[in-house]
């Protein structure tokens, strides 16, 4: 499945720069199980985005939307 993530981080300092705010949008492919995991780390560790970037120190607040695309392809099919 195709899905978007936007990630929102406010407050935040990389490489002892201070930042207000960062905005990051991707798309991939995933599955379901991959969603979930993601999902379940963001929840459950405290330290997940300072984990996994390098430079990143401190994080104020930070979201995390995961958004299914439709595949234009698909659309076209049920559109006959």
């Amino acid at each position: 499945m195709k899905v978007k993530f936007v990630l929102t981080m406010e407050d935040l300092v990389v490489d002892d720069n201070e930042i207000e705010q960062v905005v990051l949008d991707w798309e991939s492919e995933v599955d379901q199980q991959e969603i979930l995991e993601v999902s379940h780390q963001w929840i459950s560790s405290k330290n997940f985005l300072t984990q996994r970037m390098e430079g990143l120190t401190r994080v104020g607040e930070s979201s995390l939307v995961i958004e299914p695309l439709e595949d234009a392809e698909f659309e076209d099919a049920e559109e006959y």
